[in-house]
């Protein structure tokens, strides 16, 4: 594939990435808290779990310089590539549904006029195949939100939300991203964890020295005989990951809060239980530079 992967921006060659001090300082907070906007996907019927520009915008901003070249394997309903866009760097993202990567497409082409200077393209194949693709060494920043493994696999039962509101037109509906059995989204922790192994094991060869790779995953609340038990999908992808080559750089914590409304009581009165929609995990690994 021909695009664009060199810095454009006249930045020192030690900085990480355009932004000025005082930008840097807001990044260092390991509590992140974002909102949506109008262009966001956030109806279910149309992609079951998406995560807002603004993510993949600070992310994008904190690891990468102008004409740089993000990479996002699961791309999804294109966000990554639309904050990419937004600021001017070349970015490519991958999906298994050909459903997924036409929203993505479609979303690009209502964004600001094109930039003949910088390219955002969606692939319909899977991430196994990514190298492929791209050459060595030419990728600045990958970062995702992929299937927490097979959360979505089973009836939505909305108890995070307040009694009277849970049975909506998605009460007791499994919305799976699909029944493709290379789909992360359908694969039980361990299963998952390996796939993405073996993903990222192919996507590091492709990654600057010291290139950064941010995943967004939460924990995954299974249900047995004693009420649940809380499965920590982060834990998984960590390991996955250290043993594909990558190193844990930093932990960020996703602050949901502002995001939830009109929440249920949720355990009460004889099991304490967090509530999952209020946090979710933004894990940043880098390739190391030996």
């Amino acid at each position: 594939m021909e695009i664009g992967y060199k810095r454009t921006c006249r930045c020192a060659l030690s900085h990480i990435n355009c932004l000025t001090a005082k930008e840097w300082v807001k990044g260092q907070v390991a509590i992140w808290e974002f909102a949506y906007e109008k262009r966001d996907v956030r109806d279910k019927n149309v992609h079951p779990a998406t995560f807002p520009i603004a993510l993949a915008a600070q992310c994008i901003g904190l690891f990468t310089h102008k004409g740089e070249l993000v990479l996002d394997p699961f791309v999804g309903s294109g966000t990554t590539l639309v904050a990419a866009k937004d600021l001017d760097r070349n970015a490519v993202g991958f999906d298994l549904k050909k459903e997924y990567i036409e929203l993505s497409q479609s979303r690009l082409s209502q964004t600001r006029l094109e930039d003949p200077k910088t390219q955002q393209m969606a692939i319909c194949d899977d991430a196994i195949n990514i190298p492929q693709y791209l050459k060595q060494e030419t990728v600045s920043l990958a970062v995702t939100s992929p299937p927490y493994a097979n959360m979505l696999n089973r009836p939505r039962l909305n108890k995070s939300m307040r009694g009277d509101l849970r049975r909506n037109e998605h009460f007791l509906k499994i919305q799976q991203y699909s029944n493709d059995p290379r789909d992360l989204g359908i694969m039980e922790p361990e299963e998952y964890a390996n796939a993405i192994g073996k993903i990222y094991r192919g996507i590091l060869p492709l990654m600057r020295p010291r290139a950064h790779s941010v995943i967004n995953v939460a924990d995954l609340w299974v249900r047995n005989g004693e009420g649940g038990k809380r499965v920590m999908i982060p834990w998984y992808v960590t390991k996955a990951m250290e043993e594909a080559g990558y190193e844990l750089r930093n932990m960020i914590f996703w602050d949901r809060r502002n995001l939830v409304n009109r929440v249920g009581i949720f355990g009460w009165p004889s099991n304490y239980i967090t509530l999952g929609t209020t946090y979710q995990y933004i894990l940043d690994f880098w390739r190391p530079s030996n």
